[in-house]
């Protein structure tokens, strides 16, 4: 599987069904919901599933917290925060959220603009000066959006970790080496996730703020909302409570992912709007309630930080002021992701938030929040086919009440009752790769299947079968599938990588992969 296009880029793997070494997601300390807000019980199998989600993935430490019509209706700890000394989670414990901490640099710059210091529209040459010429017509907006096309300060890590700087030096030789590197694509036209933007940002806070951006952000957020723990630092620094964050190596959770190590963050502190924020889920809880109550934004700005940007030719993109979107039929979410094991998404329709924290990279706690969030909408659920689009929950009924082999006539069905019945390459890959994760793995299989036949001239879907086949120990499925796959498309470099790791021969002339 080379690439599924998800929401916000989130990358699909499947988890260890079991955790031979590791303490049990809950019992004992730490792993007693608390909630000294929460005015309602938890619904009924929320805590099951939780820990269920947590054995499956080989999570050592979660956090959540649920707010419903602005207040936190559930926050429960689990696990470790610390394997090695036995030292349980508990609300006090805060953990790194990574990336996450780019929806609090949107904030910080709707501030600015409340404060009328700021225009989001207005190019970044305004207000700082000496910036390359191709760089100066680039907006505010842009910059938060990542559509700038800057070239990345950041050089992302080969596996796990959070990449490493530009350049030979520290922090002041790669600013001066990424201004000498060219525009990635003209600015506006194409999305590119990048850390370039957000070190502009971060001097723009530091500038119109009046004070460094960490101190702006703390003061202007972080204390209004109650956020009792949170604060800025990495592995680096000592920081009270902090989870101890672990990795599997090869930064994938496969069956043969090895056993667990430490994870290191390093966030240099021009980075550090971008990513760098420590806090726990009752610190984001109360951050999202005091966003959405009017202490931290008007509503109109608030409206303006979860717009989508616009491209030059008039699409929406994907991003909004530090905000993934996810744009949908049902439940639309605005999101916070961080480093592959925190995340929060606002439900702003529903009057709904969930956060969920780990200290696991490739937890992608991400890709089950809206299963956690289905507890407190009833047709958002996992028996209702949760966060699935229309038309796959459509093909899930038939599947479930024809059988999971009877993909294609199902689908005839469907184009019968509505000719214009639709369904997506990417969306049936997502899903039949989750289904294979969760342990549906005959239900999974069959879905992918299905979209090889319904796409048969894509790769990417035979390959991601033979991905799905090869982890679930059908060898000589997966080499078979793979094979098609490059027939279709003789420059998937993951397809010869996985065929090499499996033994089959690769045809000559097939492209190495660099």
């Amino acid at each position: 599987m080379r690439t599924l296009p998800l929401l916000f880029s989130a990358l699909m793997t499947l988890w260890q069904m079991s955790a031979p070494g590791l303490p049990p997601p809950a019992g004992g300390a730490g792993s007693t919901p608390t909630t000294p807000q929460a005015a309602t019980r938890p619904p009924a199998g929320l805590e099951d599933y939780l820990r269920e989600k947590m054995a499956r993935r080989r999570i050592p430490g979660m956090q959540v917290a649920v707010i419903r019509d602005g207040r936190i209706v559930f926050s429960g700890s689990y696990g470790k925060a610390n394997l090695q000394d036995d030292i349980a989670v508990t609300p006090d414990t805060v953990f790194s959220i990574n990336s996450a901490t780019k929806t609090f640099t949107g904030v910080a710059i709707l501030q600015l603009v409340e404060a009328g210091k700021l225009a989001l529209d207005a190019p970044v040459s305004r207000y700082l000066a000496g910036l390359p010429q191709t760089w100066q017509p680039i907006t505010i907006r842009q910059l938060l959006n990542h559509t700038s096309g800057l070239p990345d300060i950041l050089v992302p890590p080969r596996a796990q970790g959070t990449g490493t700087l530009v350049g030979d030096g520290g922090e002041d030789a790669a600013w001066e080496k990424v201004q000498t590197l060219p525009m990635d694509f003209p600015t506006g036209t194409a999305y590119r996730y990048n850390q370039t933007n957000y070190v502009l940002l971060g001097r723009i806070i530091d500038s119109l703020g009046g004070m460094p951006f960490t101190r702006f952000i703390r003061e202007r957020q972080f204390a209004p909302a109650g956020m009792r723990h949170a604060g800025f630092g990495d592995s680096r620094d000592v920081t009270p409570h902090r989870a101890q964050p672990y990795r599997y190596p090869g930064g994938a959770t496969t069956l043969a992912t090895g056993e667990l190590q430490h994870a290191f963050d390093e966030f240099p502190l021009m980075l550090r709007t971008g990513a760098g924020i420590n806090a726990s889920a009752d610190d984001v809880a109360n951050w999202i309630i005091a966003l959405q109550d009017g202490r931290l934004l008007k509503r109109e700005s608030l409206r303006e930080l979860w717009a989508p940007g616009r491209f030059n030719d008039g699409r929406a993109t994907s991003w909004a002021s530090g905000w993934p979107r996810i744009d949908r039929e049902d439940h639309p979410a605005v999101a916070g992701i961080g480093g592959r094991r925190s995340a929060f998404f606002v439900y702003p329709r529903d009057r709904l938030a969930v956060v969920v924290l780990t200290n696991l990279a490739g937890a992608n706690p991400e890709e089950f929040i809206d299963e956690i969030a289905g507890f407190y909408l009833p047709d958002f659920s996992v028996a209702n086919g949760g966060a699935l689009p229309r038309a796959v929950k459509a093909l899930r009924r038939g599947l479930i009440a024809r059988g999971w082999d009877q993909g294609l006539a199902v689908v005839a069905d469907l184009k019968r009752q509505d000719p214009a019945f639709e369904l997506r390459e990417d969306e049936l890959n997502v899903w039949g790769y989750r289904l294979v994760q969760d342990g549906q793995t005959k239900e999974g299989l069959a879905v992918l299947k299905l979209n090889t036949e319904l796409f048969p001239a894509s790769g990417n879907t035979f390959d991601t079968l033979a991905e799905a086949q090869a982890m679930t120990g059908d060898r000589e499925a997966a080499i078979r599938n793979y094979r098609l796959s490059l027939e279709r498309d003789p420059g998937n470099r993951n397809a010869v990588d996985q065929l090499r790791a499996l033994g089959a021969p690769v045809a000559s002339g097939t492209p190495a992969r660099h």
